[in-house]
């Protein structure tokens, strides 16, 4: 990825040349996986999934949803290194997106992502095998969106929510519906106690730490995680406590 201008532009040259020196009819073996990499480092340089869907002939997708169809259609995709470089494009920025809201889930699932590219990379998957990885990394995605939706939490909810959640003994102690109980109240006391610049007053920081632990003790959080989890809650502020307060 440091080296993606260089890589588009000596795959532009290497594709004009091949141009001038193919013969008889038809396209090479060299020039159709030569077109396919241009067509990747094109999106990798622009920065821009529509390129790709369009140059490989796939329909785009709706991002938010990554449907079943739209996946099947990727799984039977003829080139499976250009569907997967669609895919993971897809997925980065789908992920990139959900950081800005929700620290917990985001991370687990870019690590996911993260893991299978290097095992491809490291020729220990396919690209067949690391495109069924990432299908159900998205799978994974809209899971997260349909509990979300069940659970009748907002986005801000559920990003505490996951927070709480994200260790064993808590959700086997509590259950979800305390969990979820104690996300929108998290959610809420956030609210009320963030400004748009309460990340550098410490004193605001100090006081909201409070909050969050006396509310985690409350609700019976489990003790020996309520230091962990008043961090990744704290974190998850951070990062929202701006909209919270707008909101």
């Amino acid at each position: 990825m440091d080296a993606r201008d260089e890589v588009g532009f000596f795959q532009a040259v290497k594709a004009r040349l091949v141009k001038f020196d193919a013969t008889g009819e038809g396209h090479s073996d060299e020039e159709i996986e030569t077109t396919i990499r241009q067509v990747i480092d094109q999106a990798l340089v622009s920065e821009q999934v529509i390129d790709v869907f369009d140059a490989a002939g796939i329909k785009k997708p709706d991002i938010s949803i990554l449907s079943d169809d739209f996946l099947a259609e990727l799984r039977g995709y003829q080139h499976k290194n250009v569907a997967l470089e669609v895919l993971k494009k897809l997925l980065t920025e789908e992920l990139r997106s959900r950081a800005r809201k929700n620290l917990v889930q985001s991370h687990s699932l870019m690590e996911m992502l993260e893991t299978a590219i290097k095992r491809y990379q490291n020729k220990i998957l396919t690209a067949a095998e690391v495109m069924e990885e990432l299908i159900k990394i998205s799978k994974e995605i809209v899971a997260a969106d349909g509990e979300a939706k069940q659970l009748g939490l907002s986005d801000f909810e559920y990003a505490f929510y996951t927070a709480v959640a994200n260790n064993e003994s808590a959700r086997e102690l509590m259950q979800q519906d305390q969990l979820r109980e104690l996300a929108v109240v998290l959610t809420q006391r956030v609210r009320e106690n963030a400004s748009i610049d309460w990340t550098i007053k410490e004193s605001v920081r100090a006081k909201l730490k409070v909050i969050v632990k006396r509310t985690l003790r409350q609700y019976g959080y489990p003790p020996d995680m309520q230091l962990l989890a008043t961090e990744t809650v704290l974190k998850q502020a951070e990062m929202i406590a701006g909209e919270l307060a707008a909101a």
